[in-house]
């Protein structure tokens, strides 16, 4: 018997692209060292134990190419298992030094097991080979892989270009196509930034659909019948998902969402930066700068106590309750549903950040574990699904205009064009206006050409990523977020003139495909005014 209603997560799995050959161990890349011991690799093994039970666990993941570009380099392979092994060897002075404490030593010993076994399934289970992993269960159908623009750009802010917009969007699917091994049909717009300028390039690329935060469906015209609970398909025939916001906020919310209960690993406790610097200091940077390590020894507690040890065992218990309250909630939500859209199905779409399970959200993998295992106790009510997989049995039925939107504050594009960073764009676009003229007027090149045009690509792409204006936003990382921009545009700079003045240096050119190597397959072609005819 069909269930009364889907829940479809998403999981949008993304990390900018960080790559420093040039020195041994470098702090941002401890971004995806982190993303894989605490998240990526605790998932895998949250999806083996759910098939081995029978369990249906469909939901989808978006890789965005900056991240499969990562997961797939050698360099940061081993690297990261050179950190992996400093962690180890961290943990294990920790169990020693902790022998006398009861209260952590139990902790070390957790983590020292924790990181020996993320090791073992890295390297036996996955073979080094994390997007392979991901491959395999998409290919079984187990889950739905879907793809986003190459860099993570803020797409609006490209509009004006469209060739910009076809580079990112073609781009990714060829990286996504290459790496996977099937074409992906959804797209997870960076940000959620959509406007209807983008569906050109988006249906041209094969695309179907994508997804858009709540407000960016509900104010569509004509207003949808069903609100976010069912999708709805543009005049040019791409298919739309609106967020539910209830959901969203039940686990993202700072104030009211699961992951700040006061049982939960406390994440800013850290002992990279609590332990004293001299013992610390082999397992930070060599500067002596502290950092986080992943070893936590505290819980939130709350904000006006002192920080209590943590307790595995009854934050664990906590995320699987939280998990039956998000499930029950879902079915209460579904059965109010079931009364305005008799006809067909509600589809609840749950899209989430991935890192925030396991990274920020020590327990999240448990959280979502138990999420599908409470949703198998109750198939007749609710049921797992992606949006592919609900397209295909189900046609969408009203056709709307649905304007620009962002899942950023504010809903549109303050987020990435504020007081704060909107300096970036009158460089980003007059190198894009470059690199159009550029690709038109070498459209034919090859060999040593090609090569630079193909490696300009590259640069003004990785400027367009849209971590650095948010990252300049949230005043986190700004001196990095800043050198980075200045960096790749320097670098587009530098070759567009040894084009265009026909001086191209092989040594130069050389060494800027070895840093920033992804996308070896890049067509800068896609940068020309009219689509290469293979796009047809």
């Amino acid at each position: 018997m069909p269930s009364s209603g889907h829940l479809a997560l998403v999981l949008h799995a993304h990390l900018p692209f960080v790559r420093h050959p040039e020195h041994e161990r470098f702090l941002e890349e401890d971004w995806l060292y982190e993303a894989i011991s605490e998240c990526y690799v605790p998932l895998l093994d949250v999806f083996a134990r759910l098939h081995a039970d029978g369990i249906d666990h469909s939901l989808s993941i978006v890789l965005t190419p900056t991240l499969v570009s990562m997961l797939g380099d050698e360099l940061l392979i081993a690297r990261y298992l050179k950190h992996l092994d400093r962690l180890i060897d961290l943990a294990c002075r920790e169990r020693q030094r902790t022998r006398s404490d009861p209260r952590f030593h139990r902790l070390a010993a957790m983590y020292l097991s924790r990181l020996l076994r993320t090791r073992r399934l890295f390297v036996d289970r996955h073979r080094c080979d994390l997007v392979g992993a991901f491959s395999s269960l998409a290919h079984a159908g187990r889950i739905e892989l879907l793809t986003c623009a190459a860099t993570h750009a803020y797409l609006p802010l490209l509009a004006p270009y469209p060739p910009a917009v076809r580079a990112q969007i073609h781009t990714a699917v060829d990286c996504h196509t290459r790496a996977i091994g099937l074409r992906p049909t959804g797209i997870w717009l960076p940000e959620c930034g959509y406007c209807p300028e983008l569906e050109p390039a988006l249906l041209q690329a094969g695309i179907r659909y994508t997804f858009v935060d709540a407000h960016g469906l509900l104010l569509a015209r004509p207003r949808p019948e069903h609100g976010v609970f069912a999708p709805v398909m543009s005049p040019r025939g791409l298919v739309v998902f609106g967020r539910d916001l209830v959901s969203s906020r039940q686990v993202w919310s700072a104030e009211s969402g699961y992951p700040g209960h006061p049982v939960y690993r406390e994440f800013y406790r850290d002992i990279g930066l609590d332990l004293d610097l001299d013992y610390i200091r082999p397992y930070v940077q060599a500067t002596g700068q502290r950092k986080n390590t992943g070893i936590k020894y505290y819980r939130i507690t709350g904000p006006t106590h002192d920080k209590q040890p943590y307790l595995p065992e009854i934050a664990s218990r906590q995320a699987a309750a939280h998990a039956v309250h998000f499930v029950s909630e879902r079915i209460q939500l579904i059965e109010q549903i079931a009364a305005l859209m008799p006809s067909r199905p509600a589809f609840i779409l749950s899209p989430f950040d991935a890192e925030l399970f396991g990274h920020w959200w020590f327990e999240g993998p448990v959280f979502i574990e138990h999420v599908f295992r409470e949703m198998a106790r109750q198939p007749e009510t609710i049921s797992p699904s992606t949006p592919g997989a609900f397209l295909s049995r189900r046609p969408v039925v009203q056709q709307v205009r649905l304007a620009l939107s962002s899942w950023g504050k504010g809903g549109y594009s303050e987020m990435w064009l504020n007081d704060s960073n909107d300096w970036i764009y009158r460089h980003i676009h007059e190198a894009t206006e470059r690199m159009i003229t550029l690709a038109e007027t070498h459209r034919r090149a090859t060999g040593l050409l090609q090569r630079a045009l193909a490696q300009a690509a590259r640069e003004i792409l990785l400027a367009q990523a849209s971590d650095w204006a948010f990252i300049i936003k949230t005043n986190t990382s700004v001196e990095y977020a800043v050198r980075r921009i200045r960096e790749h545009l320097d670098h587009f700079w530098l070759l567009a003139g040894a084009i265009e003045g026909q001086r191209i240096d092989p040594l130069v050119l050389a060494e800027l495909e070895r840093s920033d190597n992804l996308f070896p397959e890049i067509d800068f072609r896609l940068f020309c005014q009219s689509a290469p005819p293979r796009l047809g």
